[in-house]
């Protein structure tokens, strides 16, 4: 049996994009850094998309504490260049922490 889960706790490392398509399907795409220290001391920075995220009060700022659950998934595309891919972690729920206080918000895909 295959299993694909990711869980993440890191860092917001830029602003969120919140992008609206013209079927009304609205998507957030977070960069996550994720500090490790074995086997070798390293920074990764991850795209996470979340897809139909609900209307939040919170406006989410460089540095937040963030936690992630969701699935890899790679993605595929053509231009100019020729065929490209990348992969990225699609969430099912984002939780979001500033630093300096206990307030959480919690983004969770809807039907989930």
């Amino acid at each position: 049996m295959d299993f694909n889960l990711v869980m993440l706790t890191g860092r917001l490392a830029a602003p969120p994009e919140l992008r609206v398509f013209e079927s009304g399907a609205r998507l957030v795409r977070y960069l996550i850094t994720v500090r490790a220290d074995e086997p070798r001391r390293r920074v990764d920075v991850l795209p996470v998309t979340l897809w139909d995220p609900p209307d939040e009060d919170y406006q989410p700022q460089v540095g937040d504490r963030v936690h992630v659950m969701g699935s890899v998934q790679r993605r595929f595309w053509s231009n100019a260049e020729g065929r490209r891919s990348r992969l990225e972690v699609v969430a099912e729920q984002v939780s979001i922490r500033p630093p300096e206080t206990m307030l959480e918000v919690t983004s969770v895909r809807p039907g989930k």
